[in-house]
Parts: C-alpha cells; structure tokens; sequence
C-alpha cells in the first residue's frame, strides 16, 4: 500500500495553496463575501475535475488501445448540489464527448465501463455516497 500526503498552506482569508505527494501546487479559493480573492477553484469543484481527469485518463488509455480513432476528447461533469449547509453533491453526471470519423459507440462505451468499474479510483470513492450517471456523445471531426 503506498502512502500518499497532502497539505494546504493559508494564503489569506479562505485563499491557499496546496500540495501533495507529487509535488505539485494547486491554488484553492473562496468567494470574496467569505474571506477569499475569487480567484482558484473552490475544493468541491476540484472534485469535479479530479473525477473528470481520473476517468479521462482511462478512457483515453482504453481508447487509444482499442485504436479509437479520435481528434478530441473531453469529459464535462455538472453535479447538483444541496441547498442546506453541509452543501454537498447529491449527484454527478459525466459526459464524455469524443470527436473523430469512424468512431463506434460501442468501443467508446467500453472504455468507459472498464473506467467506471475497474480502474477508476475517484469513482470507486465516490459511488457510495453520490449518484454518478454518464452518457457519451460521439461528434464529426470540427
């Protein structure tokens, strides 16, 4: 099992920075009404893009593998969120859109499950506390 470390260093008011095991800083922010400069993501959008990016790097793995031919990868997360304090995510749908010629659902489809339930490690922490849904758009070459 490996260890890995993270640790956030106040800026001012609600502003930080942080960092973890590999070595790198992320600057995390808060409104202005609450103490912060409005000027990074706030920690539970970084959520959103952790899962995006996790996902994102096995399904464009997979698909590279399998020879997918695409130009254009994206993955786009829209999460709903509670009105009452803790406010947290209720649910979180991805949408993985890929654009190329000659390009089947259903190879796509399959990078996505293996991401979903096998490799992807945000998910698997996620998907017992949040609904997680996904869909796919395949799009012609821009």
């Amino acid at each position: 099992m490996r260890e890995v470390e993270g640790k956030v260093v106040h800026i001012k008011g609600v502003t930080f920075t942080g960092l973890t095991t590999s070595n790198h800083w992320i600057p995390i922010d808060g409104p202005e009404e609450f103490g912060g400069s409005d000027a990074a993501a706030r920690p539970k959008e970084l959520m959103l893009i952790a899962l995006a990016g996790c996902t994102g790097s096995d399904v464009a793995y997979v698909m590279t593998k399998k020879r997918v031919p695409f130009t254009r990868f994206e993955v786009h997360t829209k999460a709903l969120e509670t009105d009452e304090h803790p406010k947290v995510y209720k649910s979180i749908h991805v949408t993985y859109k890929v654009w190329g010629e000659g390009i089947k659902e259903k190879d796509v489809q399959k990078a996505i499950d293996l991401s979903r339930d096998v490799y992807c490690g945000v998910t698997a922490m996620l998907k017992d506390s949040i609904e997680l849904t996904d869909s796919c758009e395949i799009n012609p070459v821009e």
